[in-house]
Formats: structure tokens, C-alpha cells, sequence
């Protein structure tokens, strides 16, 4: 029970966060691509690759907590089925070079990012 609380409660943090994040990049630098969700994913892979590792090598936060953030938190902040849709959408608006740019940065620097995490995890 204490596991399905720490999965709600940072579930519903990680959600309010992408939120706030799509808001104030979409304000910035608009809407013809999709920035927002870009950036989300890329610093939830950092996140998680940082994260992931600290936790288990590092930290001790208790198993709940753990998955509270791991799967609450980052599973409510990441958006990597909204990544699929607007991907489509580009595809299916024409804009396959826009489809493909996006598709090989959310993958190329998501690996990045999960990649440096887990460097900055071991050690620092």
C-alpha cells in the first residue's frame, strides 16, 4: 500500500511538472515543433539514467520511495506516447523531415541523456 501511495502522490507531481513544462516551453518557442515534449524526454532521460543508478548504487530512499519516483514520478512526467503521436501527426501533415529530425533527437540525445546520468551517478 505504501508503494501504490509513493506511485500516486509523485505520479501526480511528475504529471503537474510536464504540465508546467510544456506551458512555459510552448510560450517560448512555439508551437511548429514540438519542443516541449522534446525537452521533457530529454531531461527524463537524464533524470532516470541519473536517478536510476543513484538510487541503487549510492542512495538508499527505501523501496517505495524509489518506485514512487522512478516509476510515479518520471511514468507521469516522460511522454514518450505523446512523442509517438506527434510524430505521426508530423507524418501525417507531410512534414516527414520534421518526423525524422524528431525521432532521431528524442533518440540520439534521450541516450545521451540517460547515458551522462548514469556517468554523473557513479560518480560524483
Amino acid at each position: 500500500m505504501k508503494t501504490l501511495l509513493a506511485i500516486a502522490v509523485f505520479g501526480t507531481l511528475g504529471c503537474w511538472a510536464r504540465y508546467g513544462q510544456t506551458i512555459a516551453v510552448q510560450n517560448t518557442l512555439g508551437r511548429d515543433f514540438p519542443f516541449a515534449v522534446l525537452s521533457i524526454n530529454l531531461l527524463g532521460s537524464l533524470l532516470i539514467g541519473f536517478l536510476f543508478f543513484a538510487t541503487l548504487e549510492r542512495f538508499d530512499l527505501g523501496p517505495a520511495i524509489r518506485t514512487g519516483v522512478l516509476t510515479g514520478f518520471l511514468g507521469g512526467y516522460t511522454t514518450f506516447s505523446t512523442f509517438e503521436l506527434e510524430t505521426l501527426l508530423l507524418v501525417e501533415n507531410g512534414e516527414a523531415m520534421k518526423a525524422a529530425l524528431y525521432v532521431a533527437l528524442s533518440v540520439g540525445l534521450g541516450f545521451a541523456g540517460v547515458f551522462l546520468g548514469a556517468y554523473a551517478a557513479r560518480n560524483l
